[in-house]
């Protein structure tokens, strides 16, 4: 499968305060072996593209889980 790069926008949004629903989000792809870049707005991880489509779940279950109202994914392929 082809690299891809999975875009991750999690809300509430607060300014410089990531929130335990963000956190949990990053969490739960740095426990799936994930390298997470954190930015402003979003959460970005680079993998192969079965390995973000296997992880997707697990990430918006743990950010349902800790209080996310909305989970925004944007996936491309590379």
């Amino acid at each position: 499968m082809p690299a891809a790069r999975l875009e991750m926008l999690v809300e509430p949004f607060r300014e410089n305060d990531p929130g335990p629903h963000v956190l949990a989000v990053v969490d739960a792809a740095s426990a799936a072996g994930l390298d997470v870049d954190m930015g402003p707005f979003a959460t970005t991880v680079d993998a192969d593209l079965d390995v973000l489509l296997d992880a997707a779940g697990g990430l918006l279950r743990a950010g349902f889980g800790a209080g996310a109202t909305s989970i925004q994914l944007r996936l491309e392929a590379r």
